[in-house]
């Protein structure tokens, strides 16, 4: 969600805040603000909409000074406007704060500090923090410990705060910066002569590559020279410092007019590392699924969004191999379900490991006594502290707020644990050889698909016309179609649902007319002439139809003219190149209808707050 960060060194604060702040707007924002420690103060600056609206404030309002912090806000309490902004300054606007979360007593302390005198400016729950700390700052600075004053404030103000925060403070009258985390991101990078703090690794790139990830409960103190973190008792913590194997090339367009297009043409890459990250000795659960087969009876699957629609195709594979029934459930919904008598292992998927409502999850997953294996894209993020295993998928960082790479990833991996698991139960070794074969193959499939685009092109200046449309498929490829729809809503704003392709005739049926596409995933599987059954049905009501469909398959012909083909493979993992030929459908449509397809509207990508 909210973008944070924080410098402090030798250079000029400035630039590299707003560099760093362009570098975090794939979080999703609505508007953005600066606060620099200058020579007459600290100085601050912020408005709504874009980082462009700020640098054009900034223009007549150079900030020089070498520490700062810098803010992209995604609205929770109160609208997107400057006052709203952040970062967010105490009464005597000598400190400043930015932060990401959700207060949940914010009204409660906000009536108290009211009632002691305190001005507010804004309608955010951010502001309550800043005039906490104000009063515990003004206390501390009068004690004989005032080279710490600001930290000493932060560190009674947090047990004051009920709900996620990840905040990071600045004083006038100091020469160092204060952050915390509790349930939302924070990351210390730390550099020569130079130290920073940002939500996540992607701002810090193009200056170091060493960092560390806070744990909840964890506060910072941050000057040029370097950091101290203490715990919630105030013990000091030694820090983990992680090499970050990202590069800052890597979060940047590479001549691709679009972090989406670039994300989508790199899920070659993605699609080999993740396989081999789950091969021989690179498999990391080994162990773990030959001490656990004899007693694992059930596994679920949780995520969000696209995540979840991984999941699905991972139940649908992994039950296939190895008979075990496999659920998936929404992360937002299994916390708050009842639980049963059987104690599943627990397969929780976040791309960033930072994903509030499935970190909860995995809490709960815990507490119920579950075995729980995280799948994530980053390295130290939350979710592989709290679960017991963590399975990564490799995929380098993913700028667009869409997920591409990150999905395919995430399929690649569950596909490859369930040959693992599959291996441990001893089931058939020659089919299982057979699959992973299949899977090895997949980065060449994908490369066919993206060496082939302009019949996809051509669809998609077809469907730029409709405002609604449908997906369908059977088995495996039903989530396929779901992400499909997904993708197609989020980047082009066009209506779209998914259903099995048999549920059509059970309501669905009522809404198809000429001005109604539906778009329908084949593959060479049992459910096949069902499915075309069902697209039959479809051509009926005189809806336009397109099929993905592998090649060779001369069936999709006979109903339509608009076939979109991925390569011939074997059915278990058409979800994969068929997915990207619906990537590049979503893409191109987005394109034909000028949509801002790497920050579409009202979306972040890091979602952190529940």
């Amino acid at each position: 969600m909210c973008g944070i960060v924080g410098y402090t060194g030798n250079e000029q604060a400035e630039q590299i805040l707003i560099e760093a702040l362009k570098r975090l707007e794939y979080r999703g924002y609505d508007s953005a603000g600066i606060a620099v420690l200058t020579a007459s103060g600290l100085e601050v600056v912020k408005s709504a909409g874009e980082i462009r609206n700020l640098e054009k404030k900034l223009q007549n309002r150079e900030l020089t000074g070498v520490m700062g912090i810098a803010h992209t806000r995604w609205a929770t309490h109160g609208s997107p406007s400057d006052r709203n902004a952040h970062p967010h300054t105490d009464c005597t606007g000598k400190i400043a704060l930015v932060h990401n979360g959700i207060i949940e007593n914010y009204q409660e302390l906000r009536a108290g500090l009211i009632e002691r005198g305190h001005t507010f400016t804004s309608e955010t729950d951010s502001e309550v923090i800043v005039h906490l700390i104000e009063e515990k700052y003004h206390h501390f600075k009068k004690e004989s410990d005032t080279d710490n004053a600001l930290l000493n404030a932060v560190m009674e103000t947090i047990p004051l705060l009920e709900g996620s925060f990840a905040i990071v403070v600045a004083a006038e009258d100091e020469d160092y910066l204060v952050g915390a985390r509790e349930k939302s991101p924070l990351v210390v990078g730390v550099g020569s002569e130079e130290n920073f703090l940002a939500s996540d690794v992607s701002p810090l790139l193009k200056y170091t590559s060493e960092v560390v990830y806070l744990n909840d409960g964890e506060v910072v103190r941050l000057d040029r020279k370097g950091f101290r973190i203490l715990d919630r008792e105030g013990r000091d913590v030694r820090p983990e410092i992680r090499t970050v194997e990202w590069k800052a090339e890597d979060a940047e367009k590479g001549g691709y007019e679009h972090f989406m297009l670039k994300e989508i043409h790199e899920q070659v890459e993605s699609l080999h590392n993740s396989f081999i990250g789950m091969t021989g000795e690179n498999f990391p659960l080994s162990g773990m699924l030959r001490t656990l087969v004899p007693y694992l009876s059930a596994i679920e699957i949780i995520g969000c969004g696209t995540s979840y629609n991984a999941g699905v195709i991972g139940k649908y594979f992994i039950e296939s191999l190895t008979r075990i029934p496999v659920t998936v459930s929404f992360a937002s919904e299994y916390r708050y379900s009842s639980p049963v008598d059987i104690t599943p292992l627990v397969i929780a998927i976040s791309q960033s490991g930072e994903t509030a409502d499935t970190l909860a999850a995995v809490r709960e997953a815990k507490r119920r006594g579950s075995v729980t294996v995280a799948v994530t894209n980053v390295i130290g993020s939350t979710i592989t502290r709290e679960a017991d295993f963590t399975l990564y998928t490799r995929a380098g960082p993913e700028i667009g707020v869409a997920a591409t790479k990150t999905f395919t990833a995430q399929v690649m991996v569950l596909c490859m644990f369930g040959l693992r698991l599959s291996e441990a139960k001893g089931r058939d070794p020659a089919k299982l050889e057979r699959i992973e074969s299949a899977l090895r193959s997949a980065p060449r499939l994908v490369q066919k698909v993206l060496d082939n685009t302009e019949a996809i092109k051509k669809t998609a200046r077809f469907l730029s016309k409709f405002s609604s449309m449908f997906f369908i498929g059977r088995g495996i490829n039903y989530p396929t179609a779901v992400e499909g729809a997904l993708k197609l809503k989020e980047i082009s704003y066009i209506h779209a649902e998914a259903y099995p392709a048999g549920e059509l005739k059970h309501g669905p049926l009522a809404l198809l007319s000429p001005e109604t596409p539906v778009v329908a995933l084949s593959a060479p599987d049992h459910v096949r002439d069902k499915l075309y059954s069902n697209v039959g049905e479809v051509c009926a009501r005189k809806a336009p139809v397109i099929v993905v469909a592998e090649e060779g398959d001369e069936t999709a012909g006979k109903y339509t003219d608009r076939v979109l083909n991925y390569p011939d493979c074997l059915p278990e993992i058409a979800p994969i190149p068929a997915s990207v030929v619906l990537q590049l459908l979503a893409y191109y449509t987005a394109k034909e209808r000028n949509c801002p397809i790497d920050k579409p509207r009202n979306l972040a990508k890091s979602v952190t707050v529940e």
